[in-house]
């Protein structure tokens, strides 16, 4: 019997993020993104060394802070360059619960040129989310076109220097 270098029920790329409260965060996740507890492992000081859960096709791993090992989250280094992109079924409704669960609005839902309805919150821990509901399959060519428009508006919205 032979091993497989990538396990088979995880992706070639997973997120693994580090939280201050990670038992509140599995919380967060499941009740506003629908995401899927797949196992826990506790630490012997009560906080969790390790726990992975399902979202869409996707794993997510997560644990509490460690700072002794150099394992501390946003909120302890200041935040992240880091946004997490997830597609969701109705990108409004998770907005709204996201928010109404503490998270903060980075940038309200809209619809965006390339096709997909989307917004971004931060998480109460810290995470950036660009949450997203496919609403429209764009051609090439109009992608294009649509593109170069959007990049026109935001020349134009620049402040002249002066």
């Amino acid at each position: 019997m032979s091993v497989e270098p990538v396990p088979e029920d995880y992706p070639s790329l997973t997120p693994y993020l580090c939280v201050d409260g990670a038992e509140a965060a599995i919380d967060f996740y499941v009740s506003v993104l629908g995401a899927h507890e797949r196992m826990r492992m506790p630490a012997p000081d009560g906080k969790i060394g390790h726990a992975e859960l399902d979202l869409g096709s996707s794993v997510v791993m997560l644990a509490d802070e460690f700072p002794d090992m150099g394992f501390r989250s946003p909120k302890a280094i200041g935040g992240t360059p880091v946004t997490l992109h997830a597609y969701v079924e109705d990108v409004d409704a998770v907005f709204a619960a996201a928010l109404a669960r503490g998270a903060k609005e980075l940038r309200p839902v809209r619809n965006e040129f390339y096709g997909d309805r989307t917004g971004q919150f931060e998480d109460p821990f810290g995470h950036r989310w660009s949450i997203a509901t496919h609403i429209e399959d764009v051609p090439a060519e109009e992608m294009k076109k649509r593109g170069e428009e959007a990049m026109k508006s935001m020349d134009d919205a620049k402040p002249e220097a002066g």
